[in-house]
């Protein structure tokens, strides 16, 4: 096993455990404002602030120039599109469908997109054929999250 493996199981795990609750504050906040659009600039630009700000203040903008920017190709420069669209739909979504339901929904785009990327080795991605039996891992997560998901929709409300 790699040494940083377990960093990267925990940066991913807390990843995990934030898109819900941006989803559900981001959503809170549209309520909050009276538009969605406006909640989700709102999130996306504290997200900008604290990137850069962390950048800055580790030192770890690698002395990046304009010249090579623009040297990237233009789809990975486009990659930030896919974040602004999840925050817009979820901050939109969220509160109307329900945050569970649009997780649900996200977590199985997410388990099926990433096994094409990995299958394909797609936009530069390692190539990670599906064999057997990571496709029944695949579908039992799914499976999974269908069944949860349920399972909380048919669940009895606490009463406080």
């Amino acid at each position: 096993m790699n040494t940083q493996t377990p960093l990267y199981i925990a940066l991913s795990l807390l990843g995990g455990v934030l898109i819900p609750i941006t989803a559900a504050l981001s959503g809170a906040m549209g309520r909050s404002l009276g538009n969605p659009n406006m909640a989700a600039f709102i999130t996306v630009a504290g997200a900008f602030l604290l990137v850069l700000a962390y950048s800055l203040a580790t030192g770890t903008t690698g002395g990046v120039s304009l010249a090579a920017i623009a040297k990237v190709p233009v789809l990975q420069l486009l990659a930030g599109l896919g974040i602004a669209f999840y925050i817009v739909s979820i901050t939109y979504v969220g509160p109307r469908f329900g945050v569970g339901n649009a997780i649900m929904l996200v977590v199985a785009a997410q388990i099926a997109s990433s096994a094409a990327i990995d299958q394909f080795g797609l936009f530069g991605a390692p190539q990670k054929p599906i064999d057997a039996v990571r496709a029944i891992g695949l579908v039992v997560m799914v499976v999974g999250v269908v069944i949860a998901q349920y399972a909380a929709a048919h669940a009895k409300p606490v009463s406080h």
